[in-house]
């Protein structure tokens, strides 16, 4: 059994995310360390998928949806690193297509340029990101069939995604 104690770390913030930690603790009634803890947890419990290096290519979609325009700011991803991210090692069949992955890319990027890039059919009157979100939710979860009558094969999918990212159902 590996070594469950906990270990010190130490970690730079700036002064801002200090004072912030300290009024959530003081808020909370908890320690500082509690609200630090919480957050790499909550951090780890949505971005999950990528600690598995099974999961790959379409199977990303979701998490990056989700919260790739907070990692692609953060980390200063660009398309070539994303596509080495989601791609690499995956059947041409489960890969995401390198348009999308720059769209992907690009959702960290200012809003007005990506709603430019998304033709009118798939922005509608969404925002960029809303638009973003239900065009690749529909072409690498839904598998998108643009014919009607495909839609009740797809509701077994979508209901399995759905129990599996609850978000997906809302959006």
């Amino acid at each position: 059994m590996g070594d469950l104690r906990r270990r010190t770390v130490s970690i730079r913030l700036a002064s801002a995310d200090i004072r912030n930690i300290k009024r959530f603790a003081k808020r909370l009634g908890v320690r500082d360390s509690d609200i630090v803890r919480f957050a790499i947890k909550s951090t780890f419990g949505r971005l999950a998928p990528l600690c598995d290096p099974a999961i790959r290519g379409r199977s990303l979609v979701p998490v990056l949806v989700e919260a790739g325009d907070e990692l692609i700011r953060h980390f200063e991803l660009d398309a070539f690193q994303l596509e080495a991210i989601i791609n690499d090692q995956v059947e041409p069949k489960d890969q995401v297509e390198r348009d999308d992955i720059a769209l992907l890319s690009m959702s960290g990027l200012r809003q007005d340029y990506l709603h430019m890039r998304l033709s009118k059919e798939q922005r509608g009157s969404e925002t960029s990101g809303e638009s973003l979100r239900r065009y690749l939710y529909s072409k690498y979860l839904y598998r998108y069939d643009p014919d009607p009558s495909q839609e009740e094969r797809r509701e077994p999918l979508r209901l399995a995604v759905a129990a599996e990212h609850p978000k997906v159902a809302e959006g």
